[in-house]
């Protein structure tokens, strides 16, 4: 019974520990019943159990003690909003010696200062995580932002060019004032200089239109076969334009491209126009210049008293006479030659 008190006795006393030797235990302990009622054979035997039962229960308790502490730290540094992912150990420590919460317990201000550093490298290391995931769903949001600013912003381009005014010929200069009062235009500007600019998404946009011309030239050829429809060089620009809206494929025809697609028919019916006049002027030449071959050929030649009345019997067969189709033009020619001859005998009268 008495080894058995001595034992419970030495696991629960403070006045030993694990690190106790037997001699100290002696002078400590030599006035305590429990110690003296138990022979010194015995009593060394169950002090030396106690000392391995003590240093097992000391390191479970210190590794307790280590766990609370370590937990109880971080959960103030968590709740600590002066410490940020920059705050250094050395601000971080004299922060936690203002906090009552941490000053207050005495434990803590006991705890290793290598547990309380990794300690504070975690919790710097998890701020750090959480910064960067920040940062990343801040970008995410901005790009989502601008993404959306950027459909806003073509959207107000596509009301621009269903409303005409906006086309493949348009230009930035002249549309700003009207563009620049949009609130969908504000938006694009407060967002961080990256990406497409306004300018830009108006650029791409009528290069877009641009790009469609050849395409809605095909297709404007098509809507004018159906309806019959040729264009002339009288043909106006409304004239154009609504034979073309009386066909539902015209609806997405963009207004620059249609413009331009109108000048270019009408230039070229012009050119057309151009051709058969000169080739009609070559052709007039050429007659002509049969004609005045055949009255130069006539014997006896004409002179400046010659008439034409008595002269058109001598040439009204002649394939040159026929091919003038007017008595007016056959005047005319006859005159012209008869003014040459004049001009040639004063010359060679002056001489």
């Amino acid at each position: 019974r008495a080894k058995e008190n001595l034992e419970k006795f030495l696991h629960t006393t403070d006045k030993i520990t694990s690190l106790t030797k037997y001699r100290t235990a002696i002078e400590s302990l030599r006035d305590v019943d429990i110690w003296k009622g138990v022979p010194d054979i015995d009593r060394r035997e169950i002090f030396d159990d106690a000392i391995v039962f003590l240093a097992k229960k000391e390191k479970t308790e210190a590794k307790q003690l280590r766990k609370r502490n370590m937990r109880v730290l971080s959960d103030i540094l968590d709740s600590m909003t002066q410490i940020t992912h920059r705050t250094t150990w050395q601000e971080a420590q004299q922060l936690l010696l203002d906090n009552p919460v941490f000053a207050e317990d005495a434990e803590l201000l006991g705890m290793d200062k290598e547990d309380a550093l990794i300690v504070f490298e975690e919790h710097i290391r998890q701020m750090e995580t959480e910064e960067e995931e920040e940062k990343k769903r801040e970008k995410k949001r901005q790009i989502r932002l601008q993404r959306k600013n950027r459909e806003s912003f073509i959207g107000f381009l596509d009301e621009l060019h269903a409303s005409g005014k906006l086309t493949s010929m348009s230009k930035w200069v002249n549309l700003y004032h009207e563009i620049s009062a949009d609130p969908r235009f504000s938006a694009m500007l407060s967002q961080p200089f990256a990406g497409s600019t306004p300018l830009d998404l108006f650029k791409f946009y009528v290069e877009e239109l641009k790009a469609r011309y050849e395409d809605e030239k095909q297709m404007i050829k098509d809507i004018l076969k159906s309806k019959d429809f040729e264009v002339t060089i009288a043909t106006t620009y409304i004239d154009f334009a609504t034979i073309l809206s009386e066909d539902t494929r015209s609806a997405t025809l963009d207004g620059g491209n249609v413009k331009i697609i109108y000048e270019k028919l009408i230039e070229r019916e012009k050119e057309r126009e151009r051709e058969r006049i000169k080739e009609e002027q070559k052709l007039k030449r050429k007659l002509d210049t049969a004609f005045l071959a055949v009255l130069a050929k006539l014997d006896p030649p004409i002179d400046e008293d010659s008439h034409w009345d008595s002269v058109r019997p001598l040439i009204a067969n002649e394939e040159a006479f026929l091919a003038i189709p007017s008595e007016a033009d056959r005047i005319t020619l006859y005159k012209s030659c008869i003014r040459t001859m004049e001009e040639s005998f004063s010359q060679l009268v002056q001489r």
